[in-house]
């Protein structure tokens, strides 16, 4: 399972705001080969796509490929705001291990 705070949900809508055919965000959840640590996360909007693994929260759909599935089970979708910027984080207890930048992660 895959989870969004309060705070990205809301973040989620306003972004979406008029974007939406049927009034449900949809917000993509994946992992990519790359980056010092050898994965990356990729969030983006997106259509639901046969195979998708489909949690919802506030009305929006996280949609989860069964590939990237086993690296996010668990995971929470947050928006952070900081002296270095603002964006979306995932929070990951799959995580062993992750680059200096924060950008790349490892998994056991």
């Amino acid at each position: 399972m895959v989870t969004l705070t309060d705070k990205a949900a809301t973040k989620v809508k306003e972004l979406m705001n008029g974007q939406a055919e049927s009034g449900t965000a949809r917000l993509r959840v994946a992992v990519r080969g790359g980056g010092c640590s050898g994965f990356q996360y990729a969030l983006a909007f997106a259509e639901q796509r046969d195979g998708d693994q489909v949690f919802e929260h506030q009305e929006i759909r996280l949609l989860v490929d069964t590939e990237s599935l086993p690296f996010v089970d668990g995971s929470e979708v947050d928006y952070v705001e900081s002296l270095q910027g603002a964006g979306f984080s995932v929070n990951n207890p799959n995580v062993v291990a992750s680059c200096g930048c924060g950008q790349s992660f490892k998994t056991a």
